[in-house]
């Protein structure tokens, strides 16, 4: 896995926010606006499903995700790609679904994904567009 510099996760803190995207087994791809989408170490990141149909169910068909990492106050922009595992019963589960619950109680926390960082990639605009960082 992919370990977050200091900048970045200064960056990702800063986010209220994130477009996550999915894509079903066919390339259907599906993005989604996620306010639960938490930096739980250096490679290591928590979405909470609280409503997903179509995102949860790509996941299943395709672990691959894109979280896009953007806002008035990071600096710039990146997106960050990893593999997501579903988890929904035991330790994590638990304690993510205490941390939604203290945060916005009666939301249902249906799942929690957890993405392994793989990638970091350059998304402003210019020669270095796309670039790998990480």
């Amino acid at each position: 896995m992919v370990k977050l510099n200091e900048e970045m996760k200064t960056a990702y803190s800063k986010v209220k926010i994130f477009p996550v995207a999915t894509a079903s087994k066919e390339g259907v791809p599906n993005v989604v606006p996620i306010g639960f989408c938490q930096l739980v170490d250096d490679e290591t990141i928590w979405i909470v499903d609280n409503f997903m149909v179509k995102s949860l169910a790509n996941l299943k068909e395709n672990p691959n995700v894109a979280i896009y990492v953007w806002g008035p106050e990071t600096g710039g922009c990146f997106q960050i790609k990893g593999k997501a595992t579903l988890i929904s019963s035991g330790a994590k589960f638990d304690k993510m679904k205490a941390m939604v619950n203290a945060a916005k109680p009666g939301l249902p926390a249906k799942t929690l994904i957890e993405v392994g960082i793989s990638g970091v990639f350059q998304c402003s605009p210019g020669p270095e567009a796309g670039k790998k960082l990480l």
